[in-house]
């Protein structure tokens, strides 16, 4: 049997034990040593009653020391490192230290509370990073329309409001991008609230796929202007009952169908499917449109994201719409999913609970 699993982490009554053996055999030693070179020394008993209470001081003595000065240290650290930890996992509990190893408690307390820190830190930049480039991408949004508008005014007042060729057309473009603005300002309230705990759904039973038909007929122009085939898919023109809130669910709907129409080819095809899936109704929408890469789809929801910037401002829209609809779903407690493949098409599918 080896010692150094018990040496590896020892208590402090181990720590004296240790010590005081380590010295009383030492001063046993002496005593023999002393007493074989030297004549008149004291006899066994005295030197055996002197080992003993070399033993017994040295044990007190040492046992106190490391209890006192070393022990209460690391106790304190475990306490701590441990009560921290608790406190952030929303179980705040007193520590019991008195039952326990210290020393190797306190070593994993201190790697665990470690790691937990270079994670925290590392969300933390991820965070910093998530929210200067959502602040750089507000800041650039609503910077264009500010200066559209006001290089509209500015000529307004220099005397444009008195030619009748450019005034009443600057007047609509300051109110075109005054409308962009309040769009813009209107999404991110819409987030703000969905992702307020507080926030409450108006949840209803509705025939998911009367709803779809519906959102068909008002979009029915826009498809036919990009000369694109917009239809349910066979077999799934059927009845499903869901629990949702129908407005939001409108929104979520229409959001994916334009967005189909638009990055949809020419001639192409859009389609509505909609599946059993036993506890939850799936609602895809998919086009055969330009697609997108692999890298895109993990950015498609995040605020201001565009695969095509130029493009997608030509197209309209505040670049929140996927946005809106990832947090109306989850909002739902149900999930959105994407598959797409660059040049073949995407299909965005989500789930809504069956009434």
């Amino acid at each position: 049997m080896t010692l150094s699993p018990i040496l590896k982490n020892p208590t402090p009554k181990l720590v004296a034990l240790i010590s005081s053996s380590i010295i009383a055999i030492s001063t046993l030693l002496v005593f023999i040593i002393c007493k074989i070179l030297f004549s008149g020394m004291p006899g066994w008993l005295i030197v055996i009653v002197a080992t003993i209470l070399v033993f017994a001081i040295g044990y007190i003595v040492v046992y106190a020391l490391v209890e006192r000065f070393i022990y209460r240290k690391i106790k304190l650290i475990y306490k701590s490192i441990s009560d921290t930890k608790l406190s952030t996992e929303g179980t705040p509990l007193k520590s019991n230290v008195k039952n326990v190893n210290l020393i190797e408690d306190a070593e994993a307390a201190v790697l665990s509370w470690q790691k937990s820190k270079i994670n925290e830190l590392n969300k933390q930049k991820k965070l910093d990073k998530y929210r200067k480039e959502f602040l750089g991408n507000v800041f650039h949004e609503l910077k264009t329309p500010l200066f559209n508008i006001q290089g509209y005014l500015e000529t307004l007042i220099e005397g444009g409001m008195y030619d009748e060729n450019i005034n009443l057309k600057f007047a609509k473009k300051a109110s075109k991008n005054v409308s962009r603005m309040a769009k813009i300002v209107e999404d991110l309230q819409m987030i703000a609230n969905l992702q307020d705990t507080s926030f409450v759904l108006a949840a209803e039973k509705f025939d998911i796929t009367e709803l779809v038909k519906d959102i068909i007929e008002s979009t029915d122009e826009r498809a036919k202007k990009k000369k694109n085939q917009l239809e349910i898919k066979e077999g799934c023109n059927q009845s499903f009952i869901v629990m949702a809130d129908r407005e939001m669910i409108h929104q979520v709907l229409n959001n994916l169908i334009v967005n189909a129409l638009k990055y949809g080819r020419e001639n192409g095809k859009t389609q509505i499917g909609l599946y059993d899936m036993n506890e939850n109704i799936l609602i895809e929408v998919s086009d055969n449109g330009i697609g997108m890469e692999k890298d895109q789809i993990l950015r498609i929801f995040e605020r201001f994201y565009r695969i095509d910037k130029n493009r997608s401002r030509k197209l309209g829209g505040t670049g929140l719409g996927l946005s809106i609809v990832k947090h109306i779903i989850e909002v739902h407690n149900q999930t959105i999913h994407v598959r797409s493949t660059p040049g073949v098409g995407s299909t965005f599918g989500f789930t809504l609970k069956k009434a």
